[in-house]
């Protein structure tokens, strides 16, 4: 039976064939076949050469999402074993499994699916109508993909309860797949163990993203006084503190995450070094600035300032005033780690903004490294919402 065909206007698809993993809806010139919300479809450009097969839903923006760019294939089980196995393999080369993201979305050629490895529990976040359909499939594949090298899986709890879903036409959900289980799991990441909330915590429960960049503040950290701001569950915080860090302060907005933060921080002995508070950044730092405190390093790991492009000005402007507090309460010699997690923000912004919050308070800085999101988190490219994370350290001195 032939599949539907969606045929574009002509330079439509400019994106498409550069790489792009989506079909917009004012690309589209026509829709023959009549098929539901996330059914499989041909895409064709305007003159009828094949582009792409993927799965539509005319109630999104996104209204074609790639599945395969090969005419033959047939999107079955198979197809779906072959792109699992394909995640799997990529991560045990790239990362330390115990815990990672093992579905990328569109990354891992599953576009809208995300499933996050932690020991032996998965949480997986569906956030497309068409891998919706597929999400008990995949998730049966990748049990038994792990279950043949030898790592079993507890449970699996859903966390599909982010707003864009409603774009889809789909309604929020949450809760386990399958039979329930403690959702709260102890893993190890550099040495430091973590209590991950699935249920509770943010998104999936914990950000594997910055895995390999927390290891990168170590050497920094060492008989420093640390400030850590937007710590969430202390992530960054109780590394400096395992590196030798004589104090940390770590800061959050939310009574729940620093409440795990400091559940962490006594489980990993350091409840003495590291310690927590519940403040706002914005209005904490002025009153640090006011008291003439001073840190050898300050980390600023904020969420998403800017999640459409529409909002980059004011997140620039939110980004330059916590570098710029940050960068007033750092001693000369000092180190300022600094992240953005927004898609809209690239790294050019983002150091053109640091570099002015700098010039500002008269420092000068010195870049010491500059890293992205770790490779379970991979960086497609023509798929451009798969690069996001930004995260420089930098020496932070006067000229004398």
């Amino acid at each position: 039976m032939e599949k539907p065909a969606v045929t574009l206007r002509e330079g439509g698809g400019r994106a498409l064939k550069a790489g792009g993993p989506w079909v917009y809806d004012n690309e589209i010139a026509s829709v023959a076949g009549d098929p539901a919300g996330g059914d499989m479809v041909t895409v064709l450009d305007h003159k009828g050469t094949f582009l792409c097969q993927g799965f539509i839903n005319r109630r999104s923006k996104l209204t074609v999402r790639v599945m395969s760019r090969d005419p033959a294939a047939v999107i079955d089980r198979d197809f779906l074993r072959r792109r699992v196995q394909s995640a799997w393999d990529y991560r045990k080369r790239t990362v330390d499994t115990a815990a990672c993201r093992l579905i990328f979305g569109e990354a891992d050629f599953l576009p809208g699916l995300v499933v996050d490895k932690f020991g032996d529990v998965l949480c997986v976040q569906s956030l497309a109508l068409g891998i919706d359909r597929l999400k008990g499939t995949i998730l049966e594949l990748l049990v038994e993909t792990l279950a043949a090298d030898g790592v079993a899986v507890r449970g699996i709890y859903e966390r599909s309860d982010a707003p864009v879903r409603e774009r889809e036409g789909l309604p929020l959900a949450a809760g386990f797949i399958g039979e329930p289980f403690d959702t709260k799991v102890q893993i190890t990441e550099n040495g430091v163990k973590y209590l991950v909330d699935v249920a509770e915590g943010q998104k999936t429960g914990f950000f594997l993203d910055q895995k390999y960049n927390r290891k990168a503040i170590w050497p920094i950290c060492r008989d420093a006084k640390v400030l850590d701001c937007f710590t969430h569950t202390g992530s960054f915080a109780l590394n400096a503190g395992l590196a030798g860090a004589k104090s940390v302060l770590g800061v959050d907005a939310s009574e729940l995450a620093v409440a795990q933060a400091r559940e962490n921080a006594a489980l990993n002995g350091l409840d003495r070094t590291v310690r927590f508070q519940c403040a706002d950044v914005f209005e904490f730092l002025p009153g640090l600035i006011k008291k003439k405190e001073q840190y050898d390093v300050v980390i600023l790991d904020p969420p998403a300032f800017a999640k459409s492009r529409g909002a980059v000005k004011n997140a620039v402007k939110g980004y330059r005033e916590i570098n710029l507090r940050a960068l007033q309460l750092i001693r000369d010699g000092g180190y300022l780690v600094t992240c953005s997690c927004s898609h809209f923000v690239d790294a050019a912004l983002l150091s053109q903004t640091v570099r002015q919050a700098a010039n500002n308070v008269r420092k000068r800085l010195r870049q010491v490294e500059f890293r992205t999101q770790a490779p379970d988190h991979p960086i497609l490219y023509g798929a451009e919402d798969s690069s996001y994370l930004k995260f420089f350290i930098f020496q932070v001195c006067r000229e004398g």
